[in-house]
């Protein structure tokens, strides 16, 4: 993927936002530089370019710093681009207002499908995943159960050291607390419609 067409949707203003909502949440948590990165896995140095827009933190790191930060992933993404209400009540999400995340340095974007409410609960994306985009080489691990089925293209999915090779109209379920990383191995677009749900004791306790 071409660094300078993702540039033109706005890949830097993105991470301007993310970077913002990081930072914000750390100094509600009452939390330094040096423990967010300590307990995240990443160095000092990544974490500030990070919060300050500077870096776009793949799959795996935004998750560990969910994890740290008491966050669901779903927390982190931005407000719709043209300022419409994103939820009806907290049970309709319409599709012009979808929450989107890119990380666009990695050739994956997420849009968030079910409203945001405040809770944690099972969140639904639509994840776009470009010819050669990746989580990483590095596997990571959260709480809850991942779930999905492939809507166009082919998902390279490994689990535990495990690979598998899905297309369209496969599907997935495995737990989350196992090693895991996905990447698109095709020459064309993969759209996967992503389930992730919370840990039984989360959901519980929300």
């Amino acid at each position: 993927m071409e660094a300078s067409a993702q540039e033109a949707a706005g890949g830097p203003a993105l991470d301007r936002l993310l970077g913002q909502r990081i930072r914000h949440r750390r100094r509600t948590l009452n939390l330094s530089l040096t423990q967010l990165a300590e307990e995240a896995g990443i160095s000092i140095g990544s974490l500030s370019q990070i919060e300050r827009g500077l870096s776009s933190p793949s799959v795996r790191v935004l998750s560990n710093l969910a994890n740290v930060l008491q966050f669901a992933l779903s927390d982190f993404f931005t407000d719709a681009t043209d300022g419409s209400p994103c939820r009806e009540d907290g049970i309709v999400t319409r599709a012009r207002s979808r929450k989107q995340l890119a990380f666009w340095r990695t050739g994956i974007s997420k849009e968030l499908v079910t409203p945001l409410t405040g809770k944690r609960g099972t969140d639904l994306y639509v994840i776009l995943i470009e010819p050669g985009g990746t989580t990483g080489a590095q596997v990571y691990t959260h709480a809850g159960e991942d779930a999905g089925y492939v809507l166009e293209g082919e998902l390279e999915l490994s689990v535990s050291g495990e690979s598998y090779i899905l297309g369209r109209g496969d599907g997935f379920r495995f737990e989350s607390t196992l090693p895991h990383s996905f990447r698109n191995p095709g020459r064309v677009p993969t759209r996967v419609l992503w389930v992730n749900a919370p840990a039984t004791g989360a959901l519980e306790g929300s």
